[in-house]
């Protein structure tokens, strides 16, 4: 089978070199697409490949159609709104991703970005500390967990909301669970987001979540844009001077924010939640034993469109 990485931000060298190494050590041949300039590029590569690994790359219904032999796609992260499953799904495409391997990194992000805001972006001035505050998580999976560990170990009291997960277990890890998100954002010193973008999600933090938040208050968003009500956002900073707003996903309208709001918001100049080496090496090897396992046993553990 022909599997194709494909990436217009590649992969670090040892994750190519290992993913190499895996798909050769099953039989299987390893094509690449890196630093392409144009979607057609891709789509002419995909046309003759039986599997797909991708980053942030998206695998559209166009690009789907251009891959006849295409059998299954991961996406090397946790995040999957770049592939259009509803494709995937009707051609009989198995599309996954791999969750778990840049939580660390995501995770470490936000408590350095909690950090960065309280001590006033490291300009002069007194800023103060996050031990005793309380940091609230909204998505208590792979990530949220994470943070919250992290969290704790500097002496935060941690809070959670998730509808998914019990909240025998939250208190079990030492974990407060929120009875509601209005109950979290009224609570919490500090929010920090991992909820994926879904129908439910895009633009469901807004003016009447963050507006509750206690003075001096940070929303943390390492999850997606499109969970912000961006114009929502900028009403609630306007009216609440004391309130900040950090993010690894800049906004559509950050430009505004910033010269509107200035150091009460920071974006990072790209997504750098999984911009690590060792995030960058897991995800891509944990990709390829997908698609090898896929291939051999029909393994569809991290199935996205069941």
């Amino acid at each position: 089978m022909k599997i194709l990485v494909a990436t217009e931000k590649p992969f670090a060298k040892a994750a190519v070199d290992g993913i190499r190494e895996i798909a050769a050590a099953a039989g299987h041949e390893l094509a690449l697409l890196e630093k392409y300039t144009d979607k057609a590029q891709f789509i002419e590569a995909v046309a003759d490949a039986d599997a797909l690994i991708v980053r942030s790359d998206k695998v559209t219904a166009e690009v789907i159609a251009a891959a006849p032999k295409l059998k299954i796609v991961v996406r090397a992260g946790a995040g999957y709104d770049n592939l259009d499953l509803a494709a995937c799904t009707a051609r009989g495409i198995v599309a996954m991703n791999t969750p778990g391997q840049n939580s660390n990194a995501v995770a470490e992000l936000a408590i350095a970005m909690m950090i960065f805001m309280s001590r006033n972006r490291f300009t002069p001035g007194t800023g103060s500390e996050i031990q005793g505050k309380t940091l609230g998580i909204q998505a208590y999976g792979n990530v949220g967990k994470l943070v919250a560990a992290k969290a704790k170990a500097l002496g935060m009291k941690v809070m959670a909301f998730d509808p998914y997960v019990p909240a025998e277990k939250m208190q079990e890890e030492g974990v407060s669970p929120a009875q509601s998100l209005e109950q979290m954002y009224e609570s919490c010193d500090f929010i920090s987001l991992h909820i994926p973008a879904t129908p439910q999600t895009v633009g469901s933090i807004g003016y009447d979540l963050i507006s509750r938040m206690p003075k001096g208050g940070c929303l943390v968003n390492t999850a997606r844009k499109e969970v912000i009500n961006e114009a929502e956002l900028a009403k609630v900073l306007e009216e609440r001077t004391d309130l900040k707003y950090v993010t690894d996903v800049a906004a559509a309208t950050q430009a505004e924010l910033d010269e509107k709001f200035g150091k009460r918001v920071f974006a990072t100049p790209k997504k750098m939640g999984a911009e690590t080496a060792e995030a960058n090496v897991n995800a891509g090897l944990a990709a390829a034993r997908q698609i090898v396992a896929y291939f051999a046993e029909g393994c569809t553990k991290f199935q996205l469109n069941k």
